[in-house]
């Protein structure tokens, strides 16, 4: 499985540097961080992934249907996925428009930034919920 962060801004606080690359290491399968200005996003969008953003009016998913989620990519779609984490002022309806899935956090409003921290752990507790590994417990 390959899996792109396409994300606005580059990440330039140490201790989030540290986390993302804990996450990183974990993870079997290869993760591709691109950092891109706003302007360049959607000139940066690969041709052939199934494209996830990250948006505050898309669906609010359980972990266990986030993994099942990326298992469908993982046989349906090449193993290729591109989250997709917009800057402060969200992602423009074009990219919207160029979507496969739509994903929330929450209705709550996360630092950009903090989200592809987020995502990275919701990434590791995916793979280890398909491994049937006990790390992600429902309670």
């Amino acid at each position: 499985m390959l899996i792109t962060l396409l994300v606005v801004g580059k990440l330039k606080d140490s201790a989030l540097k540290i986390l993302y690359n804990e996450y990183k290491k974990r993870l079997d399968w290869k993760i591709e961080l691109r950092e891109v200005e706003e302007k360049n996003l959607e000139d940066a969008l690969p041709s052939s992934s199934f494209l996830i953003i990250l948006d505050e009016k898309g669906d609010s998913l359980k972990s266990t249907e986030f993994a099942n989620l990326l298992n469908e990519v993982q046989l349906h779609h090449q193993g290729k996925a591109t989250f997709i984490i917009g800057g402060a002022d969200g992602l423009s309806p074009a990219i919207k428009a160029k979507a496969h899935k739509s994903l929330s956090f929450g209705r709550l409003t996360w630092p950009h930034l903090l989200v592809r921290i987020m995502l990275m752990e919701q990434i590791y507790r995916a793979q280890q919920i398909l491994k049937q590994h006990p790390y992600h417990r429902e309670g």
